[in-house]
């Protein structure tokens, strides 16, 4: 993330608000981000492999 993101959300916050929900904010933000860039590596999972994965564990 690059401070001018940073600056950016902190600004969209409350006037008032805890460090946990800022940080609660910004680990959502860097998930979001790092999902992103999985996705332009190609490192994801179609649906039809997500749901053969999916039924292993849920046996």
């Amino acid at each position: 993330m690059k401070k001018t993101q940073l600056i950016e959300n902190i600004q969209d916050m409350p006037e008032e608000f805890s460090v946990d929900e800022l940080m609660e904010r910004l680990i959502v933000l860097q998930k979001i981000e790092e999902g992103q860039q999985q996705i332009q590596d190609g490192k994801f999972y179609t649906e039809e492999e997500a749901k053969k994965k999916l039924k292993k564990w849920l046996k």
